[in-house]
């Protein structure tokens, strides 16, 4: 399925949608520029995550969760401070819950590499990546065995990760939108 397609997902769902991330590093054409600015030291322009913000608000206005945990190596990637700093408090602000979870106790809790959205328990959105972490397209699956083994994962994730503001603190992190 195509992204653009797929971000209709996020308009027909009820109860809750969950992210797991697991990459290191994501090459997002939206981010492109961000990312430049924050490898020169540059501030940010913070227009870059409104489209995201506004539809976090609108899925919260509604009644809906959104949660999403990343997986980390430890030591952080360059790409990993920069989404922490610039991108995940604006999302957060928006009402989304974020959690980190380090890669050594996501392989502990059997939660595998696997990048994926879940919408409501029912349906499930793998998504999947080149090399380079450009998404090439989303396989969306509604196989009662696929999204059940989805949830466990998201559970464990979810009981484990540490919140982003704790992380970011214990990490000496500080937002820079």
């Amino acid at each position: 399925m195509a992204m653009s397609d797929f971000m209709k997902t996020f308009d027909d769902f009820r109860h809750q949608v969950f992210r797991l991330e697991t990459l290191d590093s994501y090459d997002s054409r939206s981010e492109r520029v961000p990312l430049e600015r924050f490898r020169a030291g540059l501030s940010q322009d913070p227009s870059w995550l409104c489209p995201w913000a506004e539809r976090v608000r609108a899925i919260r206005a509604r009644g809906a969760l959104f949660r999403r945990v990343h997986v980390v190596d430890e030591p952080l990637s360059e790409y990993l401070v920069f989404e922490m700093t610039c991108a995940y408090p604006s999302n957060a602000q928006a009402g989304e819950e974020i959690g980190i979870l380090s890669r050594t106790a996501a392989e502990k809790l059997g939660v595998p590499e696997e990048d994926y959205w879940l919408f409501d328990d029912d349906r499930t959105g793998v998504m999947v990546y080149g090399e380079n972490g450009a998404l090439v397209h989303v396989e969306v699956n509604a196989d009662p065995e696929i999204v059940r083994e989805h949830v466990r994962r998201r559970e464990a994730a979810l009981a484990n990760a540490v919140p982003l503001q704790r992380y970011m603190a214990e990490a000496g992190l500080t937002p820079q939108v």
